[in-house]
């Protein structure tokens, strides 16, 4: 069957994610001491992580789960038991400042976007977050021109691994699941979503994460594992 249609997720898939963190939160503690928080790195990540932890704990399956803004407003009323919203915004704001301003691009991104593109083959990018700021993300990135279609889960209510993720691009781009090809670096979301929706399965592992190291518990593997974003076209052409 011919490929006509490549889903990529976005973070850690298309950029590597973990220098981007490392610098997103540099950039907030920063703005948090200029603003009289006494943190060491270390106080730093234990206060991030507890407004993180209870996101996740009342958010779950939403995108809201990974909004970088609502774990700092969490963090400060836990500190200090107050709204802080003047504090909340501003370390969001510079977390995804610093955060944004170190990304780039995995190798040979753009050159195989260009070449899928030159053979007709339809790009979607679909992503677990908010909308905002993955239009912020693919814009710095200077994806817009070799993409068809951007989706969030917020704009669909479920995360992947939900079949809807999958469903409505393909629905959009009127392509069917026998012709398409999910890429992403997360066996859950990715690679298990992609499968239960019919598409071909790609785990790429170009970046530090332990995609190929996690045991899928009796699930249907990926269909194919890269290591160099150019290897796809292999796959796909």
């Amino acid at each position: 069957m011919t490929i006509t249609t490549v889903l990529f997720d976005l973070d850690d898939t298309l950029y590597p994610y973990p220098p981007c963190k490392e610098a997103g939160m540099d950039a907030a503690r920063a703005t948090a001491r200029d603003r009289g928080y006494d943190f060491d790195r270390e106080a730093f990540e234990e206060f991030y992580r507890t407004g993180r932890r209870e996101v996740k704990r009342e958010l779950v399956g939403t995108a809201a789960t990974h909004e970088r803004f609502l774990y700092f407003k969490r963090a400060l009323e836990e500190r200090t038991g107050e709204p802080r919203a003047g504090d909340a915004l501003a370390l969001g704001e510079a977390f995804w400042e610093g955060y944004v301003d170190e990304m780039a691009l995995f190798p040979n991104v753009e050159e195989t976007l260009e070449t899928l593109q030159d053979a007709g083959v339809d790009v979607a990018i679909v992503t677990n977050l908010t909308t905002r700021i993955q239009l912020e993300k693919i814009d710095r990135l200077g994806l817009e021109p070799y993409i068809d279609l951007l989706l969030t889960s917020e704009e669909t209510g479920r995360e992947k691994p939900g079949s809807v993720m999958f469903a409505l691009p393909l629905a959009r781009l009127e392509s069917r699941p026998s012709e398409a090809v999910m890429v992403g670096d997360n066996v859950e979301a990715d690679v298990v979503g992609g499968n239960a929706a019919g598409l071909e399965t790609v785990l790429f592992n170009g970046g530090d994460g332990d995609g190929a190291d996690v045991d899928l518990e009796g699930r249907r593997a990926p269909d194919h594992r890269m290591d160099a974003f150019g290897d796809l076209t292999e796959v796909v052409l």
